[in-house]
């Protein structure tokens, strides 16, 4: 008789959208920006209480989330303030590595 082999369970890592770009993936690679009551703001831990809605670390899917696709998934409208500290943690954010690649490639070519 043979023995039954231990099944191996595969871990669950929750997806989220990035309502930027639409592109799903790993939760934790992604920021979350999140409405509570005190308004809309980018939740480092992830934790915080509220509707929240992800971002990837990317400027052009910021500046898409920012064009109105955020406020809709966060089902609230982006006061002035609130878009301005949003704006203000994107502009620290690393410009799309693709777009650094084909200006890469342009040099390339000049040279």
């Amino acid at each position: 008789m043979s023995k039954k082999k231990p099944v191996q369970r595969i871990k669950h890592i929750p997806q989220r959208t990035c309502v930027g770009c639409r592109e799903t993936l790993p939760k934790r690679t992604m920021i979350r920006i999140v409405r509570t009551a005190d308004g809309v703001r980018v939740d480092p831990t992830g934790k915080l209480a509220g509707r929240g809605a992800y971002l990837h670390d990317r400027r052009i899917c910021w500046e898409q989330g920012l064009k109105g696709a955020l406020a809709h998934a966060l089902k609230a409208t982006i006061t002035l303030e609130e878009r301005e500290k949003l704006e203000e943690f994107m502009s620290a954010l690393p410009q799309d590595a693709d777009a650094e690649l084909q200006s890469s490639g342009d040099r390339r070519v000049d040279m």
